[in-house]
C-alpha cells in the first residue's frame, strides 16, 4: 500500500515486546506477552484497522469490480464505518465478492463473523452457507453512522436504497 519502510519499522517496534496484566478483585495476575491487537486506548488503533480494511479491499480487487451500485458516475461496491462493512452488488455476484473479502480478511489476520453477517436482496435468493455456516437474510438492516449523520436504515430494495443517483 505504499507505506514507507520507516513507519513500518516505527510501528513495528512500537509493538514488540508489549507485556501486560490484568487486575480483578481477586488480585493481579502475572505478566504476560501480547501475541495480538494494539495498546488499550492507543490512538493509532482506528488508523491502522483502516489501513488493514483498506488493503484487504485492494487486495480482494474491489476497486476493479464492475459490481455495485451506480451513484453520481461512480462506482459503490462497499461501504465502510468502523469495523462494519457493507459490500452492494446487483447480482449473484455478492458470494464471490464476499468470499475474496473473506480470504483476504484471513491473510491479515481478520475472521469473517458469519453470525453478523447479513444478506439483504430485493428478491428472494436461495439459502447460503459460508464455512457450514448458514448466513441470515434480512429484509432491512441498520447502519449506524456518527451522531452528526444520525442512524441510516437501509431501505428495503435496492432500487429505493440507491435511486440518489437522480439526485446528484
Amino acid at each position: 500500500m505504499g507505506i514507507p519502510d520507516h513507519l513500518n519499522c516505527l510501528l513495528r517496534n512500537l509493538y514488540a515486546g508489549q507485556e501486560a496484566t490484568v487486575r480483578n478483585r481477586c488480585g493481579t495476575t502475572d505478566w504476560f506477552q501480547i501475541g495480538k491487537g494494539g495498546c488499550q486506548g492507543c490512538i493509532l488503533s482506528p488508523c491502522l484497522f483502516n489501513l488493514n480494511a483498506e488493503y484487504i479491499m485492494q487486495n480482494a480487487r474491489l476497486n476493479e469490480a464492475q459490481t455495485g451500485i451506480k451513484i453520481a458516475g461512480g462506482n459503490i461496491n462497499n461501504l465502510r464505518y468502523a469495523d462494519d462493512t457493507i459490500l452492494t452488488v446487483e447480482s449473484e455476484e455478492l458470494k464471490s465478492l464476499l468470499m475474496k473479502v473473506k480470504k483476504e480478511s484471513e491473510k491479515v489476520g481478520l475472521k469473517l463473523n458469519i453470525q453478523k453477517t447479513k444478506i439483504m436482496a430485493s428478491s428472494p435468493i436461495t439459502s447460503w452457507q459460508i464455512d457450514g455456516e448458514i448466513v441470515e437474510t434480512v429484509t432491512d438492516f441498520i447502519f449506524w453512522a456518527p451522531k452528526s449523520l444520525l442512524m441510516v436504515t437501509a431501505a428495503k430494495t435496492l432500487k429505493d436504497t440507491y435511486s440518489l443517483e437522480e439526485k446528484l
